[in-house]
């Protein structure tokens, strides 16, 4: 991703730091609940586009947090989708935004769900 691409640098270095951090990871990518891409952290290798990845997964988040609010089952706070080929974890941030973390199928998943859990009330205070 090219610096004219990041908006905030904050973002950028807390999205490079979870996907620098994180054995196995790809990409990462903090986008609004529309599909928009506020920024976005891809390592050279990574082999596919973060943004795409963001955009499908991110209409499935909003179907999965309306079952959730239909069985009464809380919120939404976190989801993994597991393929042959990537691990694509999600975190809501509050009601408005999401932060995906694309990973290798052997890569380090807890890291990964730590490093994202632990970075999320910094990128809400950011986002406001």
């Amino acid at each position: 991703f090219a610096a004219a691409r990041t908006l905030m640098p904050m973002f950028h270095e807390t999205l490079r730091e979870i996907v620098e951090n994180t054995d196995g990871s790809l990409a990462g990518i903090l986008m609004d609940s529309q599909g928009a891409r506020i920024d976005g952290y891809a390592r050279p290798d990574a082999g596919f586009d973060i943004d795409e990845v963001g955009v499908e997964y991110g209409v499935l988040l909003g179907s999965i947090r309306k079952a959730t609010q239909q069985l009464a089952a809380g919120t939404t706070q976190e989801v993994a989708i597991g393929t042959d080929k990537m691990i694509t974890l999600i975190r809501t941030l509050g009601e408005s935004y999401y932060l995906a973390l694309a990973l290798r199928p052997d890569g380090n998943y807890g890291k990964g769900r730590f490093l994202m859990r632990s970075a999320a009330p910094k990128l809400m205070a950011e986002l406001g």
